[in-house]
């Protein structure tokens, strides 16, 4: 029922069409762009409970105060501690190749601001992991939700972040004006 409520709302309510073309493994780095909004989280939980598809997302651990932080963990949330230097990639890289089932979505961004300098963390535990990375944009110009690549890691890092911004330069996000591409 909550599927099928959250797909009315997604798609004939909201008017938001899917198009997703690559199968989803069970272990994977979701790469979703462009995030100039609060919005795409909004958009982003409907689809994935539209689809019943189950993932984690980082956030930012100023988000996790009582009440949030109960309800964002319960929905997958992980908070992401901006000033501790930790090893965050390699433990969710190790965390991936523990579990049967490992599906985590990352903003390469890294913020809602224009950012041309895109985080590389979701290469990097997609690469150690050896998992997949599925490349998910948000096309609010045309209501619209796209996978249509797959990216393997191959180490080589400034190839294949390239490859992935081009995939994401068509999209407009709900504030234009806030993605940045950067070099490519």
């Amino acid at each position: 029922m909550w599927k099928s409520f959250c797909n009315w709302l997604l798609c004939k309510r909201m008017g938001w069409t899917i198009e997703v073309t690559e199968s989803i493994p069970d272990k994977a780095i979701i790469c979703l762009a462009p995030h100039t909004s609060n919005w795409d989280f909004l958009i982003g939980q409907l689809y994935s409970r539209a689809v019943g598809m189950r993932s984690n997302f980082l956030m930012k651990k100023e988000w996790f105060f009582w009440p949030l932080g109960s309800i964002f963990r319960s929905m997958g949330g992980i908070p992401v501690w901006r000033s501790k230097k930790t090893s965050m990639t390699d433990n969710l890289a190790a965390t991936a190749r523990q579990l049967s089932h490992f599906l985590l979505c990352i903003t390469p961004e890294g913020t809602r601001s224009a950012n041309p300098e895109w985080k590389k963390g979701f290469y990097y535990i997609a690469q150690k992991a050896e998992i997949p990375i599925l490349l998910f944009g948000i096309d609010y110009e045309k209501k619209l939700i796209r996978c249509s690549k797959t990216v393997i890691p191959n180490g080589d890092i400034d190839a294949q972040m390239r490859e992935i911004k081009l995939y994401f330069k068509d999209f407009k996000g709900k504030k234009p004006e806030n993605f940045a591409l950067g070099e490519v």
